[in-house]
């Protein structure tokens, strides 16, 4: 069934809302703030439709063109098509929203606590790092490229224009070089990953493999040369959501890749987490630093520290600090990391909600949780633990609310919430929030 519909705002997600004659929400893929369009309905609930725009009426004032010819196709940027400073709105609005229905709080209450989204300088080109899927089509060719959002399909791609300019050929290139090493066999390589930073001029490819034999030799000699990397690892796992590293293999150059921050050089492991904005990864620090407002002498802890993006500054400027983390290649970067900057922190490898209880009293708390935010029970320990100050840093709001209200009852109230746009032409956006004990 199709409909004449006028798009009102965007979502938190892909789609964005418009309403029916009577009143219903339909959440409208391909749509942008002040478009009337004719929408293709997909999905009738009571309380709300979803569809697709079949054609654009009248385009509204916030649509503009996407830059890549497979923006909406890839599902990698799915609001390409709107413009940036409607995307910040929308990015600081799905906060207070989620304030409000998830956390409870009072509307005016909402508003005040979250400033304005923090902009990225770079809104193309600010990717330090792709992730593409790798299988064999119909004829057997090996294709490079990115998953279809709520799909396991391929979209194959020459180019990412969201990556920096070093690594935006990468599908392409590494296509060609792997189709050559593979040749008519199947080497089991599912995924290959690309960080490229243009501050220490690392470039590392990954090559994510079913455990098996493998060619080292051939495989380090086909991608010597290509994006001119100073690191190739084969990283070996089963395929799946777990997929937990049976081992890492250097294939040629050092074997990780570094990037500087805040005023550290950085290593990060194949396996290890790095945020993919590394301008606006600062943004994060600088705004978490100021609310914690650490002094020498405070102890404060930092749970899901991963290779220490927040844990060195805090450990510049106050001299107990205990990291904890669980991933063991970002236990061993985090290492490695606080070893170069010669700071001293005590290193926890383990899970954050087992170790928090046994940390005793802290001044401050630092936690930058996966997007699943807190594990149950955790609000407690951090109450008992009692820091005066904690910052949390969230990628996702939704989860971050329901922990604003866990936080809440556990005597912890929100002062500011500041949405900081990591992922521009996405609706993807992170949150540092600040809470005072009560």
């Amino acid at each position: 069934m199709q409909t004449k519909l006028h798009i009102d705002t965007l979502a938190y997600g892909s789609a964005a809302i418009g309403r029916d004659e009577n009143g219903r929400a339909v959440f409208v893929e391909g749509g942008a703030p002040g478009d009337t369009a004719l929408v293709e309905i997909t999905e009738e609930r009571k309380s709300f439709a979803r569809g697709h725009v079949v054609e654009v009426l009248q385009p509204g004032e916030a649509r503009v063109a996407p830059t890549c010819p497979l923006a909406g196709a890839c599902g990698g940027c799915s609001w390409q098509h709107v413009a940036y400073s409607a995307q910040l709105e929308a990015k600081r609005a799905n906060v207070v929203s989620q304030l409000r229905r998830v956390a409870h709080v009072d509307a005016l209450e909402a508003e005040s606590l979250v400033a304005a989204c923090v902009p990225s300088k770079r809104q193309m080109g600010y990717r330090n790092k792709l992730e593409m899927a790798c299988e064999t089509d119909a004829q057997g060719r090996l294709q490079l490229g990115f998953r279809k959002p709520g799909s396991h399909e391929l979209c194959p791609a020459n180019a990412c224009p969201l990556a920096h300019r070093t690594i935006e050929k990468a599908p392409k290139a590494l296509r060609g070089a792997l189709r050559y090493l593979q040749g008519s066999g199947d080497l089991g390589i599912y995924r290959v990953g690309v960080r490229s930073s243009l501050r220490t001029k690392d470039t590392e490819i990954a090559l994510w493999t079913r455990p098996g034999s493998f060619p080292r030799a051939a495989a380090a000699k086909t991608l010597a040369s290509t994006l001119k990397a100073t690191s190739i690892v084969r990283v070996m796992a089963e395929e799946g959501s777990a997929r937990a590293v049976k081992g890492v293999e250097v294939l040629a150059g050092k074997g990780h890749w570094t990037e500087d921050l805040c005023g550290f050089t950085y290593r990060a492991s194949a396996p290890s987490f790095f945020q993919v904005n590394t301008a606006q990864a600062e943004k994060l620090v600088e705004l978490a630093l100021e609310g914690l407002q650490v002094t020498e002498t405070d102890r404060i802890a930092d749970l899901y520290c991963g290779v220490g993006t927040f844990t060195l500054p805090l450990a510049e400027r106050c001299g107990d600090v205990l990291a904890v983390e669980s991933a063991g290649s970002s236990v061993r970067d985090l290492r490695a990391n606080a070893d170069s900057a010669q700071l001293w922190v005590d290193i926890i490898g383990g899970d954050s909600a087992r170790e928090l209880p046994a940390m005793g009293h802290l001044d401050a708390l630092l936690v930058d949780p996966p997007r699943s935010g807190l594990a149950d029970g955790v609000p407690a320990s951090i109450a008992k633990a009692a820091p005066q100050r904690l910052a949390y840093i969230s990628c996702d709001p939704c989860t971050w609310a329901r922990d604003v209200e866990r936080l809440s009852n556990e005597g912890y109230r929100l002062t500011k919430a500041t949405p900081v746009d990591l992922f521009p032409q996405t609706f993807h956006c992170e949150v540092v929030s600040i809470f005072q004990r009560a």
